[in-house]
């Protein structure tokens, strides 16, 4: 577990952005709008003091466990297992190379701190699900979290695994939407709109908090609070973010969901998160 100061975490999640760019414009390839709508989110999981992990242990038996539904979103899962020690930064310069072990979805035989190989989306809820129930059956205590997209939310299978959840009392799992209000086609108002999330996960049986996905001491709280609550229910924090947060022309541009950014780009990127710093 790590615990950062106050103000030096959004200094943190802004670098993990600066990241992502970087590591985005250098494999000429990726997903930037969703990697940047979740920097805060991921920061106030690994450095907030919410999850229990060990860099040096990844397979600590009392760790927390981290399920990123969204396996597009990669780059800022990467980006954060490197400043918590799991991976050497230098090695995000790699992403999606020939050889590399950090692959466009990420790969649990490959990457340390990565719990499951992840990417085709609806499935990840389910994992931590079956997670939840597996520590439950072995009196394990640690927490499972799940970050999902708001357009993977349109997924049966994710209703599935609600139900289930609900079913088993599975109040050791956390699933937290990433709710940016766009997907790879569009709004996800006008693709299939999933409604209010919120009222749905807590008509599914889960206890639901929302959150500002941007402010991290609200997200810290959220969580810790989701963490400890052993009361019979899954928890669901639905946190408002900004696709492409951190970066103008990104934000709000679902045409931003799986493009890199060309040299111009990326120089304007750095130039305003480094500003921003």
């Amino acid at each position: 577990m790590s615990n950062v100061a106050g103000a030096d975490l959004n200094e943190l999640a802004n670098q993990i952005r600066i990241d992502i760019i970087k590591s985005i414009s250098e494999a000429k390839s990726g997903h930037p709008g969703g990697s940047l709508s979740s920097a805060d989110i991921m920061t106030a999981l690994y450095f907030g003091g919410v999850m229990e992990y060990d860099s040096k242990n990844p397979s600590l038996e009392t760790r927390d466990r981290f399920v990123l539904a969204k396996g597009h979103a990669a780059p800022v899962l990467y980006a954060t297992l490197a400043h918590a020690g799991f991976i050497p930064i230098e090695e995000l310069a790699s992403l999606r190379k020939f050889g590399s072990r950090l692959q466009g979805h990420p790969d649990c035989n490959l990457v340390p701190g990565v719990e499951i190989s992840t990417g085709s989306l609806g499935q990840g809820l389910s994992i931590a699900c079956g997670m939840a129930a597996a520590l439950k059956l072995d009196g394990n205590a640690s927490c499972v979290f799940a970050l999902l997209g708001d357009g993977e939310c349109e997924e049966g299978q994710v209703w599935e695994a609600a139900m289930f959840a609900a079913h088993n009392k599975l109040d050791n799992v956390v699933a937290i939407i990433d709710n940016n209000g766009l997907q790879i086609d569009g709004c996800i108002t006008d693709v299939c709109s999933p409604e209010d999330l919120g009222e749905k996960f807590k008509a599914f049986g889960w206890d639901v908090a929302h959150a500002n996905g941007h402010d991290i001491d609200d997200m810290v709280k959220k969580l810790s609070v989701a963490k400890r609550d052993r009361s019979g229910k899954p928890h669901c924090i639905v946190a408002k973010t900004v696709k492409g947060k951190g970066v103008s022309f990104m934000e709000n541009q679902a045409g931003w969901h799986g493009k890199a950014p060309n040299a111009e780009q990326t120089a304007q990127a750095l130039a305003e998160l480094t500003n921003h710093k």
